[in-house]
């Protein structure tokens, strides 16, 4: 059963990530059709496996009509996903969308009207909805945190702390939610952290490395930790700067000292210590970026369900 799914996947990338939220203006190179189809074809295999032996009880040929119901409020997330996996199991089932991507859907509304056969509407509703309830769960708490630091400079800015096998959907997710990505894996940027600094001898030795070691990267960034560390970073030409753990009145003054930099002010971003009670300070202290790992990692899935209609 499985041989089929990748055929069947191909070219069903219908929803058009290059418009939704800027998607593929964040990741270019990334083809986001084979993400989804290798992302659905790997949930219908765990879960159908060799077949729904369930779903064989009914009729072959029989039709079905179903709506997928949102039971809380949320934006909603996921569409190539859940369309990709109905598809792969009934390539002529027809799919209306009641809320767009991106768009805030209202608790009890309908979301999604399906046609289909009755037979792969079944083998496909938790794989779709397993979609659809985590990637509009990471939308709807990326837009909450966006909506906290309205006004302020501050960027909302993801992390690697993803579920495994679900980094490029989620990340998806994050910026349908208004937020930013940050890098996407140790391949495409360097981020300098405690470790590494002891490792290689100091702040000042570990920069001069970069270019030579990875000038690929689409972005260098180095984690400091005390005010001392920062100057030492901007002075050795650090362009992006991540204040580990900082109080606010450190903040405050880092913000001060790279805005006074004779350089020219270099990106700023906060991680550490970022919740929804503390969010709006951080962010009020001036920095370009927060970045929360609570977006993709303390996923609380939204309530979807689909139910059948009656013939």
């Amino acid at each position: 059963m499985l041989a089929a799914f990748g055929p069947r996947l191909t070219g069903m990338f219908r929803c058009g990530c290059e418009t939704v939220m800027n998607v593929s203006d964040a990741w270019p190179a990334t083809d986001w059709a084979a993400v989804v189809q290798a992302d659905v074809a790997r949930a219908l295999a765990e879960d159908v496996g060799s077949g729904d032996l369930t779903a064989a009880l009914i009729e072959p040929h029989r039709m079905a009509r179903a709506r997928v119901l949102a039971r809380e409020s949320a934006v909603i997330c996921g569409r190539p996903w859940v369309e990709a996996a109905i598809l792969a199991l009934d390539p002529q089932a027809r799919l209306h969308w009641h809320v767009a991507e991106g768009q805030h859907g209202q608790a009890n509304a309908v979301v999604l009207d399906i046609e289909g056969q009755a037979r792969a509407l079944l083998s496909a509703e938790r794989t779709a909805l397993n979609f659809l309830q985590t990637l509009s769960a990471v939308a709807t708490k990326t837009a909450h945190y966006v909506s906290l630091v309205a006004g302020t400079r501050a960027q909302i800015v993801d992390t690697r702390k993803t579920l495994p096998g679900l980094r490029l959907a989620q990340k998806y997710a994050v910026r349908v939610g208004g937020g930013h990505n940050h890098r996407m894996g140790l391949y495409d940027a360097v981020l300098i952290k405690e470790n590494h600094i002891a490792a290689a001898g100091g702040v000042t030795a570990v920069l001069q490395r970069v270019q030579a070691s990875a000038p690929q990267a689409r972005f260098v960034q180095i984690e400091v930790e005390t005010l001392a560390q920062l100057q030492e970073a901007l002075d050795a030409g650090a362009r992006m700067v991540l204040l580990d753990n900082m109080d606010l009145p450190t903040l405050r003054q880092a913000v001060q000292c790279n805005a006074a930099h004779p350089r020219g002010p270099a990106v700023l971003e906060i991680s550490g210590g970022v919740n929804e009670s503390t969010v709006r300070a951080l962010a009020e202290t001036g920095v370009d970026r927060i970045s929360i790992g609570a977006l993709t990692k303390d996923v609380k899935a939204v309530d979807f369900s689909m139910r059948f209609e009656a013939p």
